[in-house]
């Protein structure tokens, strides 16, 4: 019965990714799936009911900061700070070494933004839009957008994935974030060789001048001033102030500088706040038009329905098999190959970043039952290989919205190199651990 449960949801969920349907019509779908089976099983209606909610009660901080991450993106338009960013940040592309600058300049823009989707909708249209113009290669070029803006989801104290594995964990997200980066040395190190190597090896043309300057100046008074919110996430992120908090200083400094700076009568500032900001200039629209509560609504439900299914998963114990299979194994390969493949495999089910997640925690929880570990072990190895899968909308909306091809998953190669690291100093540590023991015996050994 629990593998028909599963099966059958897997099968809508196919079926509805190729149909080309929103992946929500197959999450409701699914929970009505897992509603029924908990009945079936002989649980209470009430019970299940209330079980689906401690789901969501798990992530309200993550639904709360959809709703401020809408309102943060479309103020940072409005105020001029995201035009500022990249205007002064894309003097620094530099033709012979594209693809290391592209990685660099949205690893950094993910980084202060926290979001893969903000990011790519900022940075990486302005880096596709320059590799066309100096002629790079579009799939290398998105791949190298898809890494830098996968950085920035994965380690920002801004990010909602790191959020989300803080609050199922139960850690503390800036010492997350400080392991995370330590464990992140190598890989990023090798991806900006990789970077290197191919962008000398695939020669850009000289880079040619265009209007996007002065469309945005048209647009934005740019300056120092609407650098201000930016300026506040990266100090108050410094000193540890709440994420929330954070972000809603931020969002007050951009609104003043929309208000006092940019001009913006209060009716029109609503406007954006709902529904996200739209340019006067219909060549800058793509480029900047975008954020909004409104533009989280979808992300949200995907979130919220995924959220929901932990709580009966927990209720039903249908993950129960899978984990005595899963534990079965650890006496046999190291455990970050085993969380690195559960990965794999709940991104594939879930077609979403939150819900892989989730069930990755749960199916895990006693292959590592060091909670500050586990939460390094997700960071390392589901938040980076979901957005690998072609179906997931993890890695789908940002290239669709840059543009790109699902061909530049291959050419994202952080991605890969994250949980690849992760399973080899894993396999080393325990191997000098061993060693060290061995040596230990013989030591002991070897004393009267």
């Amino acid at each position: 019965m629990d593998l028909l449960a599963l099966l059958l949801f897997t099968l809508i969920l196919i079926t509805t990714i190729a149909s080309g349907l929103s992946v929500v019509y197959a999450l409701l779908a699914g929970y009505v799936i897992f509603f029924s089976y908990a009945l079936i099983k002989g649980h209470p209606a009430g019970k299940v009911l209330r079980m689906s909610l401690s789901g969501l009660y798990e992530i309200r901080n993550i639904l709360i900061t959809f709703i401020l991450i809408g309102m943060l993106t479309a103020l940072w338009r409005a105020a001029g700070t995201i035009p500022s960013i990249v205007l002064y940040s894309s003097g620094a592309i530099i033709p012979e070494i594209f693809l290391l600058t592209v990685f660099l300049l949205n690893s950094l823009i993910s980084f202060l933004t926290g979001t893969s989707f903000g990011s790519a909708a900022t940075m990486g249209v302005i880096c596709m839009t320059a590799g066309h113009t100096i002629g790079a290669d579009p799939v290398l070029t998105g791949g190298a957008v898809l890494s830098g803006v996968f950085f920035g989801d994965r380690c920002s104290p801004m990010s909602t994935s790191a959020l989300l594995i803080a609050d199922i964990t139960r850690t503390d997200i800036f010492r997350n974030i400080s392991l995370m980066m330590k464990s992140a040395v190598v890989p990023f190190a090798v991806t900006c060789i990789v970077y290197l190597v191919m962008s000398l090896m695939s020669p850009s043309a000289s880079h040619e001048s265009s209007d996007l300057v002065a469309l945005f100046r048209s647009e934005f008074r740019i300056g120092l001033i609407p650098l201000i919110p930016a300026f506040i996430m990266l100090i108050l992120s410094f000193f540890r102030v709440r994420t929330k908090m954070t972000m809603s200083i931020s969002i007050i400094s951009a609104l003043v500088i929309c208000i006092f700076y940019e001009r913006m009568a209060p009716g029109r500032i609503l406007d954006v706040l709902l529904f996200g900001y739209e340019a006067s200039s219909a060549e800058l629209s793509p480029v900047i038009d975008g954020g909004g509560i409104f533009s989280m609504v979808t992300v949200a439900l995907v979130v919220a329905i995924s959220s929901s299914y932990a709580g009966i998963f927990r209720l039903t114990g249908i993950l129960n098999g899978l984990k005595r299979v899963i534990n079965s194994m650890l006496s046999h390969v190291p455990s970050s190959f085993i969380i690195t493949l559960v990965a794999v495999i709940t991104s594939m089910v879930s077609c979403n970043q939150s819900l892989a997640t989730m069930l990755t925690d749960q199916l895990c929880e006693e292959v590592e039952r060091n909670e500050s570990r586990r939460a390094l072990a997700l960071e390392n190895s589901v938040i980076v290989i979901a957005p690998l899968i072609p179906w997931s909308i993890a890695g789908s909306v940002p290239l669709s919205t840059i543009g790109a091809s699902l061909s530049s998953l291959f050419a994202a190669c952080y991605l890969y190199l994250i949980p690849l690291w992760f399973i080899l100093s894993d396999v080393i540590r325990k191997h000098e651990s061993e060693n060290s023991r061995i040596s230990s015996v013989k030591s002991i050994g070897s004393n009267p």
